[in-house]
């Protein structure tokens, strides 16, 4: 489902109308029809209370009009509250208000010194309609205007918005002062960035997308390069075994991870990626660790490394390379490694010379961020799978600033180091060395526990080892671990959720992923 700017949404409204003819009131007409429906789908029983639409001046506000329309058209009691004088609206809302008011519509003008006859006509009202302000409002909600917006937030009536809710950001979804807390946010054409992304989930509500009829071709002009992830869409994905095939046929995997202390990373990373469906998998690890590893994965060979004091895995030589790698066709770097100058100088002959699709997780990061400018020249662009601290180290910044600019952050590393990125966290965003961006919308709180991104940095492997490219097996993967999450939580409750859970629940998600399809 594609996502667009604020900017993008007006760019495109502007090529349908005037390159592609379509009148702006009729998507006006458009856009209220479809508000409309879903406040008579999704709120009928207390729309018959009575509706109040709050509407602006400008189209955001016009399109309220044509819901009240719409809705008195349907015998649903609703009235306007008009926030302008009626020679201060844009001329599509002004045409609408006359409609409004020809088809004998209850209107009232709201000034600042209105605002207790406001607050009374919300006391007798079921549902509200947020039509005050639309997706281009960047500077602090001020005035009437706020306290309008305090005022509907606190009589505790659902509250349904117009495209987005009125002071919100629409591309940073960071709320403008004073926001709408809306129970159901109506999008018009697209959803906006800033309503897919935290903190900008914290007021929506559900979304849900109208289609205006934007024309295709004003979409393949402005070429919006955001979507979000839906099952419908990475459920194809999911690789379709043949009657007559073989472990070969689905890859051998090679992880090479953990360190005194942190084989646990190693051997979940093992694990998830079995469950993900490669045919074989092998862990390489440092020799003393590997009665451990050995011990706790049946399924899994390991291959026991040269080793420092540490207990972390020497420089391998060309030969130690060509022969743990013979045959495998896809790898995982970093899980529990540590951090050491042997582990940097094997992610720098990885780097170099590597030529198959591979994924660097955790302390491979973390190596990375001494050696950043060398991943431009990969033989193979990999994977990097970073939660907000790790992507902090990586551009020296605070996780302040990535959390601040997630899409930005990621967009801008992949395709000016010409990987394929996967920030991790509530929302995670996927990256493209072309700047493509996905944004996950499965997972939940019950996954903030050890060993998660490790899990994730199997699946990735396992998909890659079955031959998806990196950018479905990013989708379908990223998109696979929050949806095992979320099936787990609804069983076993969010607290308490572990890794294992997750790889655990691998086989079934993947089967309920495909059959959507």
């Amino acid at each position: 489902m594609i996502v667009v700017t604020a900017e993008q949404m007006r760019e495109m409204d502007r090529l349908t109308i005037q390159k592609f003819g379509t009148p702006s009131l009729t998507l006006m007409e458009r856009a209220g029809k479809g508000i409309a429906q879903a406040i008579l789908g999704r709120f009928a029983r207390s729309a018959k209370k009575g509706v109040l639409i709050v509407a602006g001046k400008g189209n955001n506000g016009g399109d309220g009009l044509v819901v009240a329309r719409l809705l008195k058209q349907k015998r649903v009691p609703c009235e306007v509250a008009l926030l302008a004088k009626h020679d201060e609206l844009s001329a599509d809302a002004a045409r609408n208000l006359k409609a409004y008011v020809k088809a004998k519509g209850n209107l009232m003008e709201v000034d600042s010194g209105g605002l207790d006859v406001l607050r009374e006509k919300i006391n007798h009202m079921g549902l509200l309609v947020d039509a005050i302000l639309g997706t281009g409002m960047k500077s602090q909600i001020r005035g009437l205007y706020a306290e309008t917006i305090s005022l509907m937030n606190a009589s505790g009536l659902p509250i349904v918005a117009v495209d987005i809710p009125s002071g919100l950001d629409a591309d940073k979804g960071t709320p403008l002062g004073v926001c709408i807390e809306a129970m159901l946010t109506v999008a018009l054409g697209y959803a906006k960035l800033g309503e897919v992304m935290y903190p900008g989930l914290n007021f929506i509500g559900d979304l849900v997308v109208a289609d205006i009829g934007i024309a295709p071709g004003a979409v393949t002009e402005v070429g919006p390069a955001t979507e979000i992830l839906t099952d419908k869409e990475v459920g194809p994905m999911v690789p379709i075994r043949a009657p007559d095939s073989h472990k070969g046929t689905y890859g051998h995997v090679v992880v090479m991870a953990g360190s005194r202390g942190k084989t646990g990373a190693a051997i979940l990373a093992s694990r998830a990626a079995m469950r993900a469906g490669a045919g074989m998998a092998t862990l390489a690890a440092a020799r003393s660790l590997n009665d451990i590893v050995a011990g706790a994965l049946v399924e899994v060979m390991t291959e026991p490394l040269r080793e420092n004091p540490n207990e972390e895995i020497e420089s391998l030589t060309d030969d130690e390379w060509r022969r743990l790698l013979e045959r495998k066709t896809a790898m995982l770097f970093g899980p529990g490694i540590g951090v050491s100058d042997s582990t940097r100088s094997n992610l720098r002959w990885l780097i170099h010379n590597l030529d198959m699709p591979w994924v660097i997780d955790a302390d491979g990061l973390n190596n990375l961020a001494f050696d950043l400018d060398r991943l431009k020249s990969a033989k193979v662009a990999p994977i990097l799978t970073p939660h907000p601290g790790e992507m902090a180290r990586l551009i020296d910044k605070d996780t302040a600033a990535v959390n601040k600019d997630r899409i930005g952050v990621a967009r801008s590393f992949a395709t000016g180091h010409r990987c394929y990125l996967v920030l991790k966290g509530a929302r995670t965003v996927i990256a493209t060395p072309e700047g493509k961006i996905f944004i996950n919308p499965t997972g939940n709180p019950g996954m903030a526990s050890a060993g998660m991104g490790d899990v994730l940095a199997g699946i990735l492997t396992a998909l890659l080892g079955q031959r998806l490219s990196p950018q479905d097996a990013m989708k379908l993967g990223v998109y696979l671990h929050g949806f095992v999450g979320n099936r787990v939580a609804a069983e076993k409750g969010g607290i308490g959720m572990i890794a294992s859970d997750l790889i655990d629940g691998l086989p079934a998600g993947l089967r309920s992923l495909s059959a959507a399809a």
